[in-house]
């Protein structure tokens, strides 16, 4: 089992336990309930306040664009165990879950596909996804790859963000990166010094990510400290003086991570 994808999943569930909370998600809590493992390992990690604030981002943007696309396409890109369709879902659009085969064979111990959402498979960087999810859906597109690709080698991110734009031209990307305080740092984060997973792609900025294919576009681009003004309005006022307090630290590793939305050529 691919622990980094329990990290995230124990946090949500943690969460929904809270009155004042950042999300709910009581499937999670669901999940964690009926797996086999010592997630007490993780508990009262700061890290996990960190997943939480990453995931109602990305729900943010996902939101968005179902608002401004009812009948597009949604992409999650090392789906894990997230539940993203459940708190987000608008009742038109379509969905693929894609992620390595072991996980998917977990995952479908506690979803199902429907005529709307479907699970896939494989790797990232494999083109059969990528022409199942084109041949059966058509665009807008948003890809959503949270805490995955940094776990890839450079090659293979270029790799990707190449598949994706020759295939899915004009499509958005949501995605986190690692800078290289955050990528030099793994040994000592609380979390993931628990677990064998390491990071092996960091960049020290998204919008360089231009350079790889010219038209890539960084559409918004946050840290946690840095997070939408109407976001950070919503959180809980406990979760708003905490993220005021990391500002005011500006530590390198919280700085050096980020946050990305991106237009594809």
């Amino acid at each position: 089992m691919q622990e980094t994808l329990l990290i995230p999943l124990y946090a949500r569930a943690v969460e929904n336990r809270k009155e004042q909370a950042l999300l709910r998600d009581t499937r999670a809590e669901e999940i964690v309930a009926s797996i086999d493992y010592d997630f007490e390992r993780f508990d009262e990690l700061p890290s996990l306040t960190g997943a939480l604030l990453r995931t109602r981002l990305f729900d943010r943007w996902v939101s968005e664009f179902l608002s401004a696309h009812p009948g597009g396409t949604v992409v999650e890109i090392g789906t894990g165990l997230n539940t993203r369709y459940e708190r987000v879902d608008n009742g038109s659009a379509r969905w693929f879950e894609l992620d390595l085969p072991d996980v998917i064979e977990l995952r479908g111990k506690f979803f199902t596909d429907s005529p709307r959402r479907t699970m896939i498979a494989a790797s990232v960087t494999e083109d059969t996804w990528a022409a199942e999810v084109a041949s059966h859906s058509s665009g807008p597109y948003l890809f959503v790859a949270e805490a995955v690709l940094p776990y890839l080698h450079e090659p293979e991110v270029r790799q990707v963000f190449a598949l994706l734009a020759d295939r899915f031209s004009g499509s958005l990307l949501a995605l986190d990166t690692a800078g290289p305080g955050f990528f030099d740092t793994q040994e000592q984060h609380d979390a993931l010094s628990k677990v064998e997973a390491r990071m092996n792609w960091y960049c020290p900025d998204p919008a360089h990510l231009a350079d790889w294919h010219p038209g890539i576009e960084v559409v918004a681009s946050h840290t946690l400290t840095s997070l939408p003004g109407p976001l950070l309005a919503e959180l809980p006022l406990a979760y708003q003086q905490m993220v005021s307090a990391l500002t005011e630290q500006r530590l390198p590793q919280a700085e050096g991570y980020r946050l990305s939305l991106l237009s594809l050529p």
